[in-house]
């Protein structure tokens, strides 16, 4: 258990570079050290100040994620007089504070240089990693647990059975106290009615159909129509045939309970419950947006109609510090790729399993991976170009 009441699922130091010319330090000392993770920075100079907030709620909510047990950030100097105003060192020491968590923050200038730094980074990661790892698991309540869902390489099983399931498994979660999220926008888009019917108020409903009807106007402003050119090919040659066909299987993994609120890329959320998160569908983007809301597990629910035999996976560990989840609703893509899939919810079609009994096996499983069983991915040691869902244009 953490300070703030979430559970974590794993227990790791997360060595947060807040310049990006110490992206190549946080790199080094986490090849040197175990049980580490490092968050590589984008490019701020030239952003807008709205793309600066994401980039910094982004390194914030990593933080705070409750996989996080101590924190070490790395900084040019302690005076930031010349960084942008809500990027400064002063910013991320009050955050990392406030997590209660162990942190220590190591600065170029005060370490003699890059070779100093290096040396000084690694003798404090050291020092937190043996603080950290003096904290022990402990039974924890459901209600502790935050989850978050996207879904790709539709077909047909998708909105049968992969969906569902995961909306089964999320539906106990919520009715539980806990937390979880869904997202991807476009993926609403032709459902947008049923998905504002299930919000909480009228002004989260108003939310969510202004946040679809924002991204088919942009759509249009590049001369496109998102409902030509969605589905993609992979999607109809697996079987998908409109927009709305995907739309409605889409949004099946949110369950059915009602939604609390609407999210920003990187926003967490100010209580309990079920989440629309505004954001990209990209697999390099969007777990890793839900990891800094908060979600201790991130699951990949895929159809995989059009799928290979042993293929590479969309993304690996995109999350940077919380468990990444394959799970699938097709027997067919669960054979040709067992090495990869966590789960297999296909008996909802070949036996005619009852949806919430596929949850409730989700849900148990998801458990186990909270309570220390590795997923398949984290068996890979791969760091994964990431992608922040930044808007503004770079000035």
């Amino acid at each position: 258990m953490r300070p703030n009441g979430q559970a974590g699922a794993r227990n790791c130091v997360l060595l947060l570079p807040i310049n990006r010319s110490l992206n190549f330090i946080a790199a080094s000392v986490k090849k040197m050290t175990n049980n580490t993770r490092h968050f590589e920075i984008p490019a701020e100079t030239g952003r807008t100040e709205v793309d600066r907030e994401v980039i910094v709620r982004t390194m914030i909510g990593l933080m705070n994620n409750a996989n996080v047990g101590g924190i070490v950030l790395l900084a040019t100097k302690p005076v930031t007089g010349n960084a942008y105003k809500n990027m400064g060192a002063e910013r991320f020491i009050e955050e990392a504070k406030k997590t209660g968590k162990p942190f220590d923050i190591v600065y170029l200038t005060e370490a003699g240089g890059s070779y100093g730094i290096l040396g000084e980074t690694l003798k404090v990661t050291r020092k937190i990693l043996l603080a950290v790892s003096e904290f022990r698991r402990s039974p924890c309540p459901l209600s502790s647990l935050t989850l978050g869902v996207k879904c790709g390489t539709s077909d047909a099983t998708s909105g049968i059975a992969g969906n569902p399931a995961v909306g089964a498994a999320f539906d106990l979660l919520i009715n539980a106290g806990g937390t979880a999220f869904f997202s991807e926008t476009t993926e609403i888009i032709g459902a947008e009615d049923i998905v504002a019917g299930r919000a909480r108020t009228p002004e989260v409903g108003r939310q969510i159909l202004e946040a679809a009807r924002h991204w088919e106007e942009k759509a249009r402003s590049t001369g496109e129509d998102i409902r030509e050119i969605n589905p993609i090919p992979a999607n109809i040659a697996a079987g998908i045939s409109t927009l709305e066909e995907k739309s409605l299987g889409a949004i099946a993994k949110g369950g059915t309970k009602p939604i609390e609120g609407v999210l920003k890329y990187a926003e967490i959320p100010a209580g309990h419950g079920l989440y629309f998160v505004d954001s990209w569908m990209s697999s390099l983007s969007l777990p890793l947006c839900f990891t800094a809301c908060g979600a201790t597990i991130v699951l990949y629910q895929m159809g995989g109609g059009a799928m290979p035999k042993d293929p590479m996976m969309p993304a690996i560990n995109p999350t940077v510090v919380s468990p990444f989840m394959y799970v699938t609703g097709n027997a067919k893509a669960y054979e040709n790729s067992k090495d990869n899939f966590d789960f297999n919810s296909s008996r909802i079609m070949t036996k005619a399993e009852p949806v919430e009994n596929e949850g409730k096996r989700l849900l148990d499983h998801i458990l186990n991976v909270a309570s220390g069983t590795m997923t398949k991915m984290e068996t890979l040691n791969y760091a994964e170009q990431l992608e922040l869902y930044m808007e503004g244009p770079v000035l």
